[in-house]
């Protein structure tokens, strides 16, 4: 069986699963890795180095022939050039999150690029719209990173938006494997985003005591912080994290941590690793073929199932 919907045709892909843009772990070699296995790779600009963003879109163009795509990550790269070195880049595909989407919509659709936006909330997809974007990534509050303080779970948000809009949604917040993908397109989604589950992949470059935390996580292990400040952000528990979700009456960003020492030096305490509640399913290290293919499998072996079971 094959996928061949809204989000297969314009992202130009087998499978509609799209990597989380996650900042200095959305790179070539996890991406291409995703491309290449017939997903929608992409390389993030978060962390603000674009210099090496732009060393890692050109290795991706030598590790892979598939599309890939960049995430401009509006609240953390404030370069008003943003879009232009985006569009210089020769990509197709971009995801815009952390900001308004009438910022860029419009410049990067009339230089050919097919544009998504992250929303977290109703009010936020309906803008999104009105600026005129190609599709949505819907996310609940169930995945990693950062959030909107004011939570909704992708099992309300995901059908909520979908009954208003048109237009094609990939879902993110809580997917990990085919059941989680076929419960999205009950929802109404087109194609899933995989973050957590891709942070322990592999050819992911994060360090192994992170992999190794997210596959020993529960399902309660994951914490969301920041909730009256913004942004709000979804962490594994850890020491640092159990303390700082104490911290209501704080903004704890200025405590955030040093990233790469967490990242790359696997001090779990040094920073705050961001990741989703579906850590507490993940219970293996993989290669990224391998998880794409079998939720691949997994998706279309459960819609069979169901659907004969169900047939009226």
């Amino acid at each position: 069986m094959t996928f061949k919907n809204r989000v297969t045709e314009m992202l130009g892909v087998e499978t509609p699963i799209v990597q989380a843009p996650m900042g200095w772990i959305a790179r070539s070699q996890l991406a291409a890795a995703v491309s290449n296995a017939g997903g929608m790779g992409i390389i993030e600009t978060s962390s603000g180095e674009l210099d090496v963003i732009k060393e890692e879109i050109k290795k991706m163009r030598t590790l892979t022939d598939k599309p890939f795509g960049v995430n401009i990550a509006q609240a953390f790269v404030r370069d008003p050039a943003i879009a232009d070195f985006v569009i210089e880049q020769g990509v197709t595909f971009v995801t815009t999150s952390a900001g308004s989407p009438t910022k860029y919509t419009a410049q990067l659709k009339a230089a050919g690029l097919t544009v998504f936006h992250v929303v977290p909330t109703l009010s936020a997809a309906l803008k999104a719209v009105d600026a005129g974007v190609d599709g949505l990534i819907v996310e609940g509050s169930e995945g990693g990173g950062f959030k909107n303080p004011r939570d909704v779970a992708t099992m309300v948000l995901l059908p909520l938006v979908r009954s208003k809009v048109d237009v094609p949604i990939i879902a993110a917040g809580g997917f990990v494997d085919g059941k989680t993908m076929a419960a999205a397109f009950a929802m109404g989604a087109e194609g899933i985003q995989m973050g957590t589950r891709m942070v322990s992949a592999l050819e992911s470059p994060v360090h192994q005591n992170w992999k190794d935390a997210i596959v020993n996580a529960e399902e309660t292990g994951t914490v969301f912080l920041n909730r009256f400040h913004s942004p709000a952000l979804r962490a594994l528990r850890t020491e640092r994290t159990t303390r700082l979700e104490a911290s209501i009456n704080d903004n704890i960003m200025p405590e955030f941590g040093e990233a790469k020492a967490l990242y790359f030096g696997g001090d779990m305490e040094a920073a705050i690793p961001l990741s989703g509640q579906v850590a507490g399913r993940i219970e293996s290290v993989e290669p990224v073929a391998d998880i794409i293919a079998r939720t691949r499998q997994e998706f279309f072996e459960i819609i069979d199932h169901l659907g004969q079971q169900y047939r009226a």
